[in-house]
């Protein structure tokens, strides 16, 4: 009995790995909306805060993911990795090219626009709404065993062989005519 007492107190004790963004709502905005593939928005990266990483967390990734694409497997908006684990954020804009806004050490790789950085949503136009995925992974690694030419698929491959936990948000975004 005291140990499903203990194990019950212990189980309401624990903290949720969270992920949370002061830039984002349920909709996405021209802001963060891609400029280019007949977008013409601002391709801000949001600002991405997490909390309460698991034990054992050596570092972090962030992807953003679009379930809804018309490829047949998706399509990769972001893949940022090598996020040291004294890190609990990005601030907005850190998905620039340049990359100048991460913290050190962290690398973007090749996102499904053939870019280095964020790329924000472009869906085609009257496809409806697409679902967004951004996702904090905390990793059981220091640095993923791939580089900033890594293809989302191979680095994907890393994230789940080295993920302890994962917290998601998502956003929404549609193109009307």
């Amino acid at each position: 009995m005291i140990a499903v007492l203990f194990l019950l107190s212990w189980t309401a004790g624990a903290q949720t790995f969270t992920l949370s963004s002061k830039d984002l709502g349920g909709q996405g905005t021209k802001k963060q909306e891609f400029n280019g593939f007949g977008c013409d928005g601002e391709n801000v990266s949001p600002e991405l805060s997490w909390t309460n990483a698991p034990s054992g967390t050596k570092s972090f990734a962030v992807t953003v993911y679009d379930p809804d694409a018309p490829t047949g497997s998706g399509f990769w908006h972001w893949l940022v990795f090598n996020i040291p684990v004294s890190e609990q954020k990005l601030v907005t804009g850190a998905g620039s090219l340049d990359g100048k806004l991460l913290p050190a050490g962290a690398i973007q790789s090749i996102t499904d626009y053939g870019i280095k950085g964020f790329g924000g949503p472009c869906p085609p136009l009257n496809h409806g709404p697409h679902r967004y995925l951004f996702t904090v992974y905390a990793l059981k690694t220091d640095k993923l065993a791939v580089n900033a030419d890594t293809n989302a698929a191979v680095v994907g491959f890393n994230l789940w062989a080295n993920t302890i936990e994962k917290a998601s948000v998502m956003m929404y975004y549609e193109r009307k005519k």
